[in-house]
């Protein structure tokens, strides 16, 4: 992770948009908002990590001694954030209320703060309303910087050289476990940190968007959709959709695969600043239902990704929010009628002029002979 990622000036942004959002502090434990704000990729533990972001006064960090190493050697260490450190009979909440303002009404906490830690913050601060800290931080991390965006181009070309080793894993006879355990230590041998998921839905099993890996054995003429994805060491991560088939697919496959091509270029095509999710969701879903698949097209066609896998902005209809540069997201309409399904997703970021596909591996139905 560089600097680069974790500008000095992102605390001040989040503490001007805290202090926009009429509360006292945020509270962001370990977790992607923490990662966005410091850098700082803090492990979860039962002793409290917290950055605590005031609206009107100077962030700091508390971190149980033992941790306070890792913290300073952290990017957090780099930005200059005063770090208070907790000796194990020490009381971390209430450390954090002494240095909050008497009286504050309104803290935001991080969206994945485990509840036990909001509760005990809850009793810290018993006349301070609680609310969900993600709006705040939201605007900031939905608008990707430039360094983000080469973090997420990086992301997607390793997961593109990781498809183009697919075919050398799917072969009849295999299960499905055995071809993504393949897989898996491919993501991690082109780059990637670690793995976050990996679905080789073959057969009927292709028709479930979010397939398990089961021990089902590929068979000769079967397609498969292969959606596989980590996080890099950069902590932006990658997501991609591809389809496969060992042999000749059925007849009844190839008809709509050309249709979710169609589909999914269309989505691509609607993407420019100024456009809502909304729409991109329609550009890929009339395509599908004008075919007679609209019914076997039953998901969003993206969501958000960064330093999450899933995260705003979602494209799906009802989402009216205008796209603006620097927004990235996936595009993945599916076809999923029963004996088999297809998906082709891409993660795309909307730029000035239209967008920009951080996959670039072919969309075209790949036959393993």
């Amino acid at each position: 992770m560089t600097m680069e990622l974790y500008p000095r000036e992102r605390l001040g942004l989040v503490r001007d948009a805290t202090a926009r959002a009429g509360l006292g502090a945020v509270l962001l434990t370990p977790g992607a908002d923490l990662r966005y704000v410091t850098g700082y990729d803090a492990q979860e533990l039962e002793r409290l990590t917290c950055l605590v972001v005031p609206s009107d006064g100077e962030a700091f960090l508390v971190v149980p001694r033992l941790e306070l190493p890792a913290a300073q050697a952290s990017p957090a260490g780099a930005l200059g954030v005063e770090m208070v450190a907790c000796d194990e009979t020490d009381d971390p909440y209430a450390l954090v209320a002494s240095r909050l303002p008497k009286g504050v009404a309104k803290v935001g906490v991080a969206d994945r703060m485990w509840a036990v830690m909001a509760l005990r913050f809850r009793a810290a601060l018993p006349g301070a309303e609680q609310i969900a800290a993600g709006g705040v931080l939201r605007d900031l991390r939905m608008r990707k910087s430039p360094a983000e965006v080469a973090a997420l181009r990086e992301a997607g070309a390793a997961i593109d050289r990781v498809h183009r080793r697919v075919p050398d894993y799917l072969k009849a006879g295999r299960t499905e476990r055995e071809v993504g355990r393949d897989i898996a230590e491919a993501i991690t041998a082109e780059g990637h940190a670690q793995v976050d998921f990996v679905i080789v839905g073959s057969g009927p099993n292709g028709a479930n968007p979010h397939a398990e890996l089961t021990d089902r054995v590929i068979r000769p003429g079967e397609p498969v959709v292969v959606d596989i994805g980590g996080t890099m060491p950069s902590g932006y991560c990658s997501d991609s959709t591809r389809n496969y088939c060992v042999g000749e697919p059925p007849a009844a496959y190839r008809a709509y695969y050309e249709v979710l091509e169609a589909a999914q270029r269309a989505s691509c095509e609607a993407v420019r600043p100024g456009t809502t999710p909304e729409a991109v969701d329609a550009a890929a879903r009339d395509v599908i239902a004008a075919a007679g698949y609209g019914e076997h097209f039953f998901h969003r066609t993206g969501h958000g990704i960064g330093l999450e896998s899933h995260e705003d902005p979602y494209i799906v209809e009802g989402n009216l929010e205008p796209l603006e540069p620097g927004m990235a997201f996936s595009i993945e309409p599916g076809i999923y009628p029963g004996p088999h399904g297809a998906r082709i997703e891409d993660i795309v970021v909307c730029t000035k002029d239209g967008h920009e596909p951080m996959n670039t591996t072919h969309h075209t139905l790949t036959i393993i002979s």
